[in-house]
């Protein structure tokens, strides 16, 4: 399975942004300048984010993206479907119907082997992906990388003047 660069971008953009003040927005400018990644498409990410009700969007100067919910309720499954889509990565076509000697009436999707271990594996990485959210991945980082929080606040929110 390969997920598209989306969900990368996705993923950082949702934990920078868990770092950030309450009811600070950050541009889609500011995030791409950030990560050194074409805004346009960045922009789109996001959005992609906003319908899925992960962001918010805010318009005006100080306007761009925030969390929608507390990064403990968003987890990298939330964020990978709502980039992704929400269909199954393998999806049985039921062709063990055409090979010699099986009848055309049965229900291959849950009578095949291949298609049970297929969609096991599925529910399997769903599941773990669902367990993981944005808040753990940023204390991890936390942890690991002490000064990244604060290098990034000041990289994307910066000095405000009122």
């Amino acid at each position: 399975m390969k997920l598209g660069q989306g969900v990368e971008w996705g993923l950082h953009s949702c934990v920078s942004m868990s770092w950030t003040p309450p009811g600070e927005a950050v541009s889609s400018a500011r995030l791409a300048e950030f990560y050194k990644l074409p805004a346009a498409y960045l922009n789109k990410q996001l959005q992609a984010l906003v319908r899925a009700g992960i962001l918010t969007s805010v318009s005006g100067p100080r306007g761009g993206f925030s969390l929608a919910r507390r990064p403990d309720r968003i987890s990298v499954l939330d964020v990978v479907l709502a980039i992704e889509g929400k269909e199954d990565s393998f999806r049985c076509e039921g062709i063990l119907k055409n090979a010699p000697g099986w009848g055309m009436d049965a229900d291959y999707a849950r009578t095949c082997l291949i298609s049970q271990t297929m969609r096991h594996a599925e529910v399997t990485w769903r599941t773990e992906l669902s367990r993981q959210s944005i808040a753990g991945i940023a204390h991890s980082i936390e942890r690991r990388f002490p000064q990244a929080r604060a290098e990034t606040v000041r990289e994307l929110v910066g000095p405000r003047t009122p």
